[in-house]
Formats: structure tokens, C-alpha cells, sequence
């Protein structure tokens, strides 16, 4: 001590400067670790494997939770009433590798509603939600085996174009039904075995666009023909009321003898 003093550096603050870091850094681990380990108080957090899984089933939940951990792997959010998965819902959670949405309320999906796990998640469950369709680009980067089963579909050309890009679960690959469909005929029927007869929902949607385009020019064309029916029937109309007029005026020849007659008679 007497050497730290001879150098004019007194002990006792430096060890009071000491034990102040190791105590804020002692704290700094504790809150990043609470920053990182926190747990939704409707959800049960646990460890296993070395793997953080977050268990919110059936907690009445409206909604996926913003505070979920950031190292979280599975999370389960089935059985609640969610009805909207909105962009960036799971943006945080890189580690996620697997997340259960089933028997929920879901209705929409949004474009960006798993973008920040596209890499990482292997599992994703959807069956029986309200889902009738989804955009094409919602699972355009997921390698996710993901199961849609029981859902209300409406095959169209847009959700045919959503299954040629994801990997469906092959267990509930049939579960996958028409609940309505463009052409009346194919709702029932699983939408594979109905892709698979070589029905194409996009012929169906170009055809229904040209038929439209098609009414629309002919109903176009037939007010433009109707209009120039009523302009000429119109000028018709006044052509003649005009020659009526001129032809009840008197003409010149009658204008002089009635002007000689009233000469003679003064």
C-alpha cells in the first residue's frame, strides 16, 4: 500500500473503483440476460435441451406476444383466439424453429408475417384456423414443412401459386380441402388431388378476366351505339320540325297578291 501511495495513487479509491465495475458488470450480464430470458407472464417458459420453449396454449391469447424471449426455439401459441398474423410478428426470434398456430381464430395473413425466421424455422403448423387465402409471397422464403390443414380455402390461381412455393407437411397434405373454389365443381375436393387432375385455377382467373373485359367493351359499345341512335333520331326530330316551320310560312308570290289585292280594293 505504501508503494501505491508513493506513486500518489491512494488504494482505497481504486478499490472502491474496482468493485464498481465488476458490480456494473455483473449487473450488465444480469439484465441482458433477463433481456434475453424474459417470459411472457401468460406463457410458461422452460429449458429443455438446452433449448428455450415458450408454452402459451389455450391462455385466451387475441393476439402473438411482443415480449417473447429472443432465444426462443418452439413456441406454442395454439388453442387461443388469435384471428391476425401481422408483419414482423416474429422478427426477433432467430433461433425459432418451430411455432404451432393451431385452432386459432385465424383469418389474414400478412405479406411479411414470418419474415425474420425464414431461415431458421423448420415447423410451421396452421391447421384449423378460418384461413381463405394467403399472398403468394407470405411463404415465398420459408423452408418450413407447413401444415394447412382444415382451413375454409378458396382455390384460386393465387392459391395455387402459394403451394407451388412452400413445402406442405405430407401427413395433412390431403386435409387441404376447397372449401369454395372458382369453378363449383371442384369445391370439396382436396386442392392436390384437384392440381394434380391437371386443373389450372389460373386458366380459370385469366378467363374470367377476358370475360369481364369483354362485357365491358361490349357494354361500352353498345351505349356509344345507343347515343348516336338518340343523336340522329334527335336531329331528325328538329330537321322536321324546322321544314314544318318553313313550309307554313307564305311565300313570296302569295305576299305579292295579297298585296295587289288590297292595292285594288283602295
Amino acid at each position: 500500500m505504501q508503494d501505491l501511495a508513493g506513486f500518489g495513487m491512494p488504494w482505497k479509491p481504486l478499490m472502491f473503483n474496482g468493485c464498481a465495475l465488476l458490480w456494473g458488470l455483473f449487473f450488465g450480464i444480469c439484465l441482458s440476460n433477463a433481456s434475453v430470458m424474459a417470459c411472457p407472464s401468460v406463457c410458461h417458459c422452460i429449458e429443455k435441451n438446452g433449448l428455450t420453449v415458450v408454452q402459451c396454449m389455450s391462455r385466451n391469447l387475441e393476439k402473438v406476444p411482443t415480449d417473447l424471449p429472443r432465444d426462443t426455439v418452439i413456441l406454442l401459441l395454439a388453442a387461443n383466439h388469435i384471428t391476425h398474423i401481422p408483419n414482423h410478428a416474429f422478427k426477433e426470434l432467430h433461433y425459432l424453429q418451430e411455432l404451432d398456430l393451431s385452432n386459432n381464430d385465424i383469418e389474414t395473413v400478412d405479406v411479411g408475417a414470418f419474415q425474420g425466421v425464414s431461415d431458421s424455422l423448420l415447423v410451421l403448423d396452421l391447421s384449423n384456423n378460418r384461413i381463405e387465402s394467403v399472398p403468394k409471397e407470405a411463404f415465398s422464403r420459408l423452408r418450413a414443412k407447413i401444415s394447412l390443414s382444415n382451413n375454409p380455402w378458396h382455390c384460386e390461381c393465387t392459391l395455387q401459386e402459394v403451394l407451388r412455393e412452400l413445402r406442405l407437411d405430407p401427413e395433412t397434405v390431403n386435409e387441404v380441402i376447397c372449401h369454395t373454389a372458382v369453378q363449383e365443381e371442384y369445391a370439396g375436393k382436396p386442392v392436390i388431388q384437384v392440381l394434380d387432375s391437371g386443373i389450372n385455377f389460373c386458366n380459370f382467373h385469366h378467363k374470367t378476366t377476358d370475360v369481364a373485359m369483354f362485357v365491358t367493351m361490349f357494354g361500352w359499345f353498345t351505349m356509344v351505339i345507343a347515343y348516336v341512335i338518340y343523336y340522329v333520331r334527335h336531329n331528325q326530330e328538329d330537321a322536321r320540325r324546322h321544314l314544318e316551320y318553313l313550309k307554313s310560312l307564305p311565300s313570296n308570290s302569295q305576299i305579292s297578291k295579297d298585296f295587289d289585292t288590297i292595292s285594288t280594293v283602295l
